[in-house]
Order: C-alpha cells, then structure tokens, then sequence
C-alpha cells in the first residue's frame, strides 16, 4: 500500500484527504499576516499550511535581482529588493512553528534553492514540497531527498520523462515521496 507519513500523520489511499492550505507569500512579509492565515486555514479545517522559502542571491543573476520592479504590487524598488521584502526571517520562522503547533496544524515549506532547504532542515520542518517549475531541477531534487523527510512534488507542466527522471533522482535517496498530479494552467476548464 502506498503511503507517505508527515509530523505523525499517516497519508494513505485508504484514509481522508490530506489538506494543505497555500499560504506561499501571501503574508507579504508580516509574521503577524502570516499568523492570520494559518489561523484562517486551521479554522477551514486543514491539516497543513505551506510556506515558501527563497534564497534569493542565490536564485537570481544580480542583473534580475538589481532590475527595476515598479508597480502597484511592489514591495521594492527592484526585483531583488522585492522578493527580500517577503522573505521571513529564522525569528519569524520560528514563531511561525510555534503558532502552528500550538493550533495543531503542521508546517512546511517550498524550499526553491538549496540554502533554503538547508535553513528549513535546519528549523527541522516535516517536509519539503517543490515547486511544479523544479520537477526538472535535478541539483536542487538531489539536494533535498538527501534530507530525508518527505517530499511532495507537483507535476504540473511535466512531460512523463520529467516525472520518471524525479523519481528516478529521489527515490534512491529517499523513498517518501509522493507526486501531486497538479494544473498548471490558470484558469482550468471545466468540464462540459
């Protein structure tokens, strides 16, 4: 039988539905936001919230990070100054933690870059999801299966050889992985 355990709690085809609420960076950079928002998805009933973490030096050219970024959506001058301004600090992280165990819910992350996954290994996080565009970033699916915890990976965009590569990268190093069949068109159809 197929099964992925995260923070004690066993996810299988036999039992209820695992519910992660997208928190991303919806907080905007405010640990108090962010509070909110796991309190609003722990009052919908879910079992998890998920944040994002980014390395953002890392990830980006200087030229991309230092390149102007005005609109009304902007929290920077630049992309780079940006993408700092939402970035929660190990204080806040660790907030975050406590906020959620105290509610019941557990938290993870997307972790986009290596130093990331190594900071919320580091904070001890149950488990790493990646983002639908780094199914193909075998480094980066290398790096976190070799953390051990359980890794959820969308598929959203794939093409089967992208998928089979994944697998084929982790489940050496790491066996709990779980793919996610994901839309990565917005908005989706519906059916007729």
């Amino acid at each position: 039988m197929r099964e992925l355990v995260i923070e004690g709690r066993r996810i299988d085809d036999d039992g209820a539905c695992y519910v992660i609420a997208e928190i991303g960076h919806n907080h905007q950079g405010d640990v108090e936001k962010a509070k909110d928002l796991i309190r609003a998805a722990k009052d919908c009933g879910v079992d998890a919230v998920k944040l994002q973490k980014r390395d953002n030096r890392s990830l980006f050219t200087r030229e991309f990070f230092d390149a102007p970024y005005d609109n009304e959506n902007s929290f920077g001058p630049t992309y780079g100054a940006h993408r700092e301004a939402l970035e929660l600090d190990r204080d806040a992280w660790l907030e975050l933690q406590a906020c959620a165990r105290e509610l019941g819910v557990t938290l993870f992350a997307t972790a986009f870059d290596p130093p990331s996954a190594d900071f919320l290994a580091e904070l001890d996080v149950p488990a790493f999801k990646i983002a639908s565009a780094d199914i193909v970033n075998t480094p980066l699916l290398r790096h976190v299966a070799a953390l051990g915890k359980p890794m959820l990976v969308p598929t959203g965009g794939a093409t089967l050889e992208d998928v089979d590569r994944a697998v084929e990268t982790i489940l050496p190093l790491n066996p709990h992985l779980c793919l996610l069949q994901c839309t990565a068109s917005y908005p989706a159809t519906s059916p007729s």
